[in-house]
């Protein structure tokens, strides 16, 4: 389990740091009902990527995906296919920046977030969660190794919690500023908005490409081997 574990920290950490989705958290806590559904945010945000993750189990534990206590040959050819989809992506993303930061816009959503209803709140976290070009890439790679690692039922479920909390970090640190940190948690969370809107792209770019290069390198390893 621990060498599973080692193996997806560094994809659940990718998922935490998703600057769309902090703005969104910190524009919602700034609502009048933000605590109310600065929380159910993040259930939904928790919701989606255990629900993906179960999926993904689900599929690579009875498919085989352990032969030998090797990863299984679809496996590696997931990786690679995944890998190469966020390298694109990415390499997409850097030749759309804009050259000035200052000039950088959010999506148009974002300015409707304090419209949105409590249900519909949940369904954004879960949807940014589950259906973000990052985030179901990334764990679909750490539950299909997980699955891969041949663990026991128990232990797959235990290493896909340890990922979904990770990976939540980036929302759960700025809620807990938000309930913890009285006045000056408004000023915080402003700046943190403030610069995660200006390098939105860049952010997600550079780890489009550092994402993508470990999933290929995990691919290729597998199939070679």
């Amino acid at each position: 389990m621990g060498k599973v574990l080692g193996d997806v920290l560094g994809l659940a950490a990718g998922v935490a740091i998703s600057p769309l989705p902090i703005i969104a958290i910190i524009l919602i806590l700034a609502t009048p009902r933000g605590r109310l559904n600065g929380v159910l945010f993040t259930v939904g945000w928790l919701l989606g990527l255990s629900a993906l993750g179960a999926v993904m189990l689900a599929i690579a534990s009875p498919a085989g995906a352990s032969a030998h206590n090797h990863p299984a040959t679809w496996v590696g050819a997931l990786k690679l296919a995944l890998g190469v989809f966020l390298v694109l992506f990415g390499a997409r993303l850097w030749h759309r920046r804009p050259k000035d930061p200052s000039q950088a816009q959010l999506p148009k959503w974002m300015g409707a977030i304090d419209r949105l209803t409590p249900v519909k709140v949940l369904g954004l976290g879960l949807a940014l969660a589950a259906l973000n070009a990052k985030n179901a890439p990334l764990t679909i790679a750490a539950s299909a190794s997980i699955g891969s690692a041949g663990l026991p039922t128990g232990q797959q479920i235990a290493s896909l919690a340890i990922f979904v909390l990770i990976a939540t970090l980036g929302l759960l640190v700025p809620l807990g500023v938000f309930l913890l940190g009285g006045e000056r948690a408004k000023t915080t969370l402003g700046s943190w908005k403030d610069w995660a809107a200006q390098h939105n792209v860049a952010v997600m770019a550079v780890l489009f490409f550092v994402l993508g290069a470990k999933l290929l390198g995990d691919g290729i390893s597998i199939l070679v081997s």
